[in-house]
């Protein structure tokens, strides 16, 4: 994390932010769990109130409220996510949000993992807060890594401290990396991580010159080399990108390494690449390297590089109707719960960006291996069968365009009986396997996309009630997200 948003007064919160939903909820009919298509649906979470005035000096109502840069770790039953030191509307907190729950659902604010901002890293940095933590367990002992810095400051550092168990007490250890003014890199946002040999690494990395990573020792969890380590994502000295996050997935023999492009606090967006080995080179979806930027040394000169079009763009800012709509997703983490995948991200309430939420969302790949995750936030949901004759009727779609300034706002679209697609976009889909679907749609504008993806039976939070989701790549390798709203409207 590099910029902290900017805090409303207590007095203008309370006047502009008193009770908003989500989505009402109150008005809903109550579902079953199965439908008559043998679905099994979510049950219905608890309403979810955003932009509630009486939570901003009540942490016992904080939930997902103020979950920023959220770091998830499962524990036995329990998941739990560590996070950074912010809140809307109140001075930050000082020493790591911690939260837990037991269904990735319903979320329990419990305090802050240290008391305070240790010495070493205040000391350092001049920093009040404290940024990106991440958990692992090494032994019996439990690590948590953590920067501490301020805004747009390189003089930072990462520090870890230490616990028997995830709850604490925690012990600080002090700093294990450090940059300053004169470094190329940027010590901030750690992600501690055990390759598929159990080999220990450390990414890290803000602006600059980019996200590094650097191999730990197993044994005491510290750097086991010197140096700020391998330069593994860049896209130069102009241009954002932090909060790096490295998973392997078994079933693809691959690395996935996730990172945040532009402003945490307007557009923020997600973005993925893989590599074979740990250390990468990291493709994108594209092939092109994640090194790649303009005027690099590695890009032949009669090649043209767009920063933003490098990176598989998981998630942007985005709209569906009735709801307030989500900006900024990003610093995520990732989580691969005995093969039941999620990422685990911040997101910013788009009428008033100083709200941040913890998003918890299902994650789930396509057929090639690339990440694609649920338009929806995450209520309880599994893959399951979805039969054809529950697949037709108005559905809303967006697409995650990687160059795109703007946040992405959904256009509806009719699946017919005849598998034709009718309204805002015109085209074709059909079932490809028990929940895959291929659509292949044009929209108004005559641009055209052939779109392979996954359903998924979920809640929509926005109209508070059950629906079938869609998320997708399309020929260009582009994330599109759909979702069921209702019947098909009528031909006209």
């Amino acid at each position: 994390m590099h910029i902290f948003f900017k805090q409303h007064s207590h007095n203008f919160l309370i006047k502009t932010a008193a009770s908003f939903l989500l989505c009402s909820l109150a008005t809903v009919p109550l579902f079953s769990e199965t439908d008559s298509f043998g679905i099994s649906y979510p049950e219905r979470p608890a309403d979810t109130m955003l932009m509630q005035s009486a939570a901003i000096a009540d942490t016992k109502l904080w939930g997902y409220l103020n979950g920023h840069d959220p770091a998830i770790y499962k524990d036995g039953n329990t998941y739990w996510v560590f996070s950074s030191d912010v809140a809307v509307g109140r001075a930050p907190t000082q020493g790591l949000q911690v939260r837990k729950s037991t269904d990735l659902v319903n979320w329990e604010y419990v305090g802050t993992a240290l008391d305070g901002i240790p010495k070493p890293a205040r000391d350092y940095s001049g920093a009040s807060a404290l940024w990106a933590p991440d958990v692992i367990k090494l032994g019996k002992k439990y690590y948590l890594y953590y920067a501490a810095s301020k805004m747009g400051s390189q003089t930072s550092c990462i520090c870890y401290a230490t616990a028997d168990k995830i709850s604490g007490p925690w012990e600080d250890h002090g700093i294990i990396y450090k940059s300053d003014y004169t470094s190329d890199e940027n010590a901030i946002d750690p992600g501690v991580f055990f390759d598929n040999d159990r080999k220990l690494w450390m990414v890290y990395g803000s602006f600059f010159d980019g996200i590094h990573l650097i191999k730990m020792d197993e044994k005491t969890g510290l750097p086991a080399e010197d140096g700020p380590g391998k330069i593994i994502a860049t896209r130069g000295d102009s241009t954002g990108e932090e909060g790096p996050y490295i998973v392997y997935n078994p079933g693809f023999k691959k690395y996935y390494l996730f990172v945040s492009y532009d402003s945490l606090s307007s557009d923020y967006n997600i973005r993925v690449g893989r590599a074979d080995s740990v250390e990468g080179p990291y493709y994108d979806i594209l092939g092109q390297k994640m090194t790649d930027y303009p005027y690099s040394d590695d890009v032949p000169d009669d090649v043209e590089i767009i920063s933003a079009n490098v990176g598989y763009k998981l998630m942007g800012g985005f709209a569906f109707k009735n709801g307030e709509g989500w900006a900024a997703p990003g610093h995520n983490s990732v989580l691969n719960d005995n093969g039941e995948w999620y990422v685990v991200h911040h997101a910013r309430i788009e009428r008033d960006k100083n709200w941040a939420f913890l998003n918890v969302r299902k994650l789930l790949w396509s057929d090639d291996g690339w990440p694609m995750a649920s338009p929806e936030r995450y209520a309880g949901e599994k893959e399951q069968k979805i039969p054809e004759d529950a697949v037709g009727g108005r559905w809303e779609f967006l697409e995650h365009a990687r160059c795109a300034i703007f946040d992405a706002a959904s256009k509806e679209a009719n699946f017919m009986p005849d598998k034709t697609v009718a309204g805002g976009y015109t085209g074709s889909w059909e079932k490809t396997g028990d929940y895959s679907m291929k659509i292949t749609i044009t929209d108004e504008d005559g641009n055209e996309a052939e779109i392979n993806g996954k359903l998924l039976p979920s809640w929509d939070w926005e109209n508070g009630r059950r629906c079938i989701v869609f998320t997708g790549i399309d020929q260009n390798g582009q994330a599109w997200w759909g979702k069921r709203t209702g019947k098909p409207a009528k031909r006209k």
